[in-house]
């Protein structure tokens, strides 16, 4: 249900997906809190890793092909500080496993930081 035709991706804790990966759905903490899945295109992942996950090196990111989302995604407003045309898309039902095309670690470089990985 995406209009987007490049992956979409979704910053993962390793242990979280090895929780689900042979479930049918993922449902971050997000889905029930905020009511969406946190998304975000390649180019900008590293914009909510830096602000959320600094130093973690536990990360993953779930490459994601937007035509196996079977719910809305809507793309809207970061928060403040994210350049201001910016927009994210937020999926706003469960993440299905069957939408998970690849798996990746994710680190931050030698001081932290995470950049915007190359697919």
């Amino acid at each position: 249900m995406s209009e987007s035709t490049e992956p979409l991706l979704h910053i993962c804790a390793s242990a979280d997906w090895h929780a689900v990966r042979t479930s049918p759905e993922l449902r971050p903490p997000s889905l029930t809190d905020a009511g969406f899945v946190h998304l975000s295109t390649p180019a900008q992942v590293h914009l909510p890793a830096n602000r959320l996950f600094a130093g973690r090196d536990d990360l993953l990111l779930l490459v994601l092909d937007p035509h196996r989302l079977d719910a809305p995604v809507l793309w809207e407003s970061g928060v403040p500080g994210d350049p201001e045309s910016m927009v994210f898309p937020h999926l706003y039902g469960p993440l299905p496993t069957a939408a998970v095309t690849t798996v990746l670690r994710y680190v931050p470089d030698a001081n932290g930081e995470f950049a915007a990985p190359e697919l």
